[in-house]
């Protein structure tokens, strides 16, 4: 009976690990953008230049976002507005993104500045 209940637990922590992971992963797509061309968009493990860097992509690369930003800014509210006016919305504050940095399926949330990423058309 005690097995019986722990396995019962394990599936269902598994189950809502899962779901959390696959809602936070498929929110938005954005992309890295305006980095210089020798240069990539550090990743941080807070929203602070001096936070430790967690990952580095360069232009181009697709980022999944959770939606959340600092200063009040939720890209599920902005999301239906044009592009440009998004990536404004986000110039100068920080955005979390859901990635996998080791490539190994450690996903984990993370942060970008806004001023590097604009959405994916």
């Amino acid at each position: 009976m005690k097995r019986m209940i722990t396995l019962s637990a394990a599936t269902m922590l598994a189950v809502t690990t899962f779901a959390t992971s696959v809602s936070a992963n498929a929110f938005v797509a954005w992309e890295v953008a305006n980095v210089a061309w020798n240069d990539v968009l550090n990743v941080r493990a807070w929203p602070s230049s001096k936070s430790a860097i967690r990952a580095a992509y360069p232009n181009g690369t697709p980022l999944s976002m959770t939606g959340r930003c600092m200063n009040g800014v939720d890209l599920k509210d902005i999301a239906a507005m044009p592009a440009s006016v998004q990536a404004q919305q986000v110039r100068y504050t920080w955005c979390e993104v859901w990635h996998d940095p080791k490539g190994t399926g450690e996903w984990q949330a993370d942060w970008v500045y806004g001023r590097y990423i604009t959405p994916m058309q």
